[in-house]
């Protein structure tokens, strides 16, 4: 089977992008795998699919497979990468789109200055959306935001960490850090994912307060491991920001792969998350059949 892909990039955040308006590719987890491994493959943090109007008032949908084949919620990056697609391959010649997502519809708008915003939403903090089972856990309050008290097994011995917890259609828990480049972002993100507290999973990042409209982020991703870039992870990290009384409304976040720029009123207002979206270049890949079998540790290179 050959098919065609574009590859893009959202401040490093790395996707290959599938079109299935016109009829599926019928792809399987094994497909998504391949085509985001960088030594096999094309190489990619996700794989993003953009599909038919679901219902007359939407424009497109949307899926997100992470680079380990598995589909998840969300993917801000991802989402500007979306409407920079659908306008360059001539499916929409509107700057405004409304895409529907697994937990929703957001909002994308591309601006004329060329940067992107994505209405992601309002943020959810009670624990069964993310999900989170708190058991027997304990927490206390900074500000408005719980900080729930962890203790993940790094390097066989367990660690007493604090994270706040938000849920931006995918889920997020985040821990502020003194030094985001000291920060053990693989082991100890690791180690918060496996925790049983979240039965599916969690995205975890890591939060540096520079200023109180200025922060350095680093992401652990589910099925992805450590991304140059994660744009629900930023929102998560400012909202929960602000919820602990450390930021304004309006934030600049600087990741490893480029700067992001999140806005948010409180409350039940939505998330405005802005940025770049880039196409790199387009192209076909034929898989083999039968499809190789590739190990866990090449789905994702870590960041520098």
């Amino acid at each position: 089977m050959r098919i065609p892909f574009t590859k893009m990039q959202g401040a490093g955040n790395d996707f290959v992008v599938l079109d299935e308006t016109r009829g599926l590719f019928g792809l399987q987890r094994e497909h998504y795998r391949f085509l985001a491994n960088r030594r096999f493959g094309v190489g990619a943090d996700q794989i993003l699919t953009v599909g038919p109007a679901p219902a007359p008032d939407i424009d497109f949908s949307y899926r997100i497979h992470n680079a380990d084949g598995g589909e998840v919620e969300h993917c801000g990056n991802g989402a500007r990468c979306f409407v920079r697609f659908v306008r360059e391959q001539g499916l929409t010649a509107k700057c405004s789109i409304r895409v529907a997502v697994q937990r929703g519809v957001i909002t994308l708008h591309e601006r004329p200055d060329g940067l992107v915003t994505v209405d992601m939403g309002a943020p959810l903090f009670e624990p069964a959306a993310l999900p989170f089972v708190p058991g027997s856990l304990s927490c206390r309050q900074q500000g408005e935001a719980p900080l729930w008290r962890l203790s993940p097994m790094v390097n066989g011995r367990p660690l007493a960490v604090e994270v706040a917890l938000a849920c931006m259609g995918n889920p997020h828990a985040v821990l502020v850090v003194n030094d985001v480049d000291a920060a053990p972002v693989a082991a100890l993100g690791a180690a918060v994912q496996a925790l049983s507290c979240f039965p599916a999973g969690v995205n975890v990042s890591f939060v540096q307060v520079v200023g109180r409209n200025h922060v350095r982020l680093r992401v652990y991703e589910r099925g992805a491991g450590e991304t140059l870039a994660c744009g629900t992870g930023a929102c998560a990290a400012v909202v929960c920001g602000i919820r602990m009384g450390l930021l304004d409304t309006a934030v600049r976040v600087n990741a490893r792969g480029g700067m992001l720029h999140i806005g948010w009123s409180g409350d039940n207002a939505p998330v405005l998350l802005t940025g770049p979206a880039v196409t790199v270049y387009r192209g076909e890949i034929e898989f083999p059949d039968p499809l190789p079998a590739l190990p866990q540790e090449s789905f994702q290179e870590s960041p520098p």
